[in-house]
């Protein structure tokens, strides 16, 4: 053995023969890995998001299996889209100025053209078509600058537009051979959580199909500018409503019609899931008697409610909680008084539907045939009682 330098001071092993040493170590306790261990290194250094040859093909069947369950729903929303879209139209209409309805901070300033179109969807009456759309679409336009676009790539023009700023409500009469006509459905039938599809022309993307829920019903007293939209009964839906699909068909997945879309709830101005849509049942009650008429005749009570009736009042007149609409004047010679509601008297149903709030007291007397009789539940004094009322035509006390 070499003898060590006196410059490194101490007696030691050299570096050389300290590494020969420790390799010499390893290689003597080295042993092949066993059956285990050998799996142990095959794991260790197989690529974590790649699974081995035959596992792959064992997902990949499963997968198939479990992709045919939704590929049957999918078909279902497929054949849906497929019989409605040859009844959506494109609707543009030349005005110098058309904001979009919405709601929230992000509403246009008034005179700003956001949307350039809108849609509509074909319907047949009595063997007449006519398309149903946003009446804030056409608002503004001449009859010769509305131009309807069919599916079929055909233009068409309106023989004549009826139109109501209360609902926001537009029909246009129109005539062409081989239109196609939507079914319309029963949208009281219709129930929070239900599938529904939303088809139109957001921004000009012509029969554009969006899928999502019915996220709430009876959505009111929405603040929509100076639209002047009184009578409001919103059904909501996450399903995606941008500018140009105001008009368009909100359809159940038995393809028919049970909403026209109308509006969004946004910051940005366009679509972050809260879109809006008039119930078919509230929108053709208006457009039924645009039609046979060409004006909107409205039922009257005759009483003011209180829109602040909240859970301090309802307790203080023996009310569990806030529900009905509290009366705080009833007009002179109405139905109201020949009814003999008094000022105070909370009204707890209208016929069969129990009353919410006040806005649904009002839609409910506007969606009431004129002259007929309805029973009203009254909260009074602590109790109950049924009064009967006959409504009348609201032209006669205006």
């Amino acid at each position: 053995m070499p003898r060590c330098s006196p410059r490194q001071g101490r007696c030691g092993l050299c570096p050389a023969i300290a590494v020969g040493l420790v390799l010499g170590a390893g290689l003597a306790a080295w042993q092949p890995p066993t059956a285990w261990a050998q799996k142990a290194i095959e794991a260790a250094t197989q690529r974590p998001d790649v699974a081995p040859p035959e596992k792959r093909a064992e997902i990949y069947r499963q997968l198939q299996s479990q992709a045919e369950f939704f590929e049957k729903q999918s078909a279902l929303v497929k054949t849906a889209a497929k019989l409605v879209g040859p009844t959506v139209v494109h609707v543009e209409a030349d005005v110098t100025r058309r904001p979009a309805l919405q709601v929230g901070p992000g509403r246009p300033a008034p005179g700003r053209q956001v949307e350039e179109n809108g849609s509509g969807v074909v319907i047949e009456r009595a063997g007449k078509h006519y398309v149903l759309t946003s009446r804030h679409v056409v608002s503004g336009a001449a009859l010769a600058a509305i131009k309807i676009n069919l599916a079929d790539g055909r233009r068409i023009y309106p023989q004549k537009v009826w139109d109501d700023p209360e609902t926001d409500v537009a029909v246009l009469a129109v005539s062409a051979p081989d239109l196609v006509a939507a079914q319309l459905g029963n949208s009281d039938a219709a129930e929070t959580g239900d599938f529904v599809l939303a088809i139109g022309n957001p921004f000009g993307l012509v029969h554009s199909v969006t899928f999502g829920i019915i996220s709430a019903k009876g959505r009111r007293n929405l603040e929509l500018g100076d639209a002047g939209i009184r009578l409001q009964d919103f059904l909501q839906t996450d399903a995606a409503i941008n500018p140009g699909n105001s008009g368009g068909p909100l359809i159940n997945l038995r393809g028919q019609v049970i909403g026209i879309n109308t509006c969004i709830a946004s910051n940005s101005g366009g679509n972050e899931g809260i879109g809006f849509a008039i119930p078919i049942n509230l929108f053709m009650f208006v457009a039924q008697q645009l039609i046979e008429s060409g004006k909107v005749s409205r039922a009257f009570l005759g009483v003011t409610l209180d829109r602040n009736f909240g859970p301090a009042v309802a307790a203080e007149v023996g009310l569990p909680r806030a529900t009905g609409a509290r009366v705080v004047r009833v007009f002179e010679n109405s139905p109201a008084a020949a009814a003999g509601l008094r000022e105070g008297d909370v009204i707890l149903r209208f016929e069969d539907a129990s009353v919410e709030n006040d806005g649904h007291l009002v839609n409910l007397v506007g969606m009431t045939k004129i002259g007929k009789r309805v029973a009203l539940l009254i909260f009074r004094d602590r109790e109950t009682l049924t009064l009967q009322a006959t409504v009348d035509d609201a032209s006669k006390f205006q």
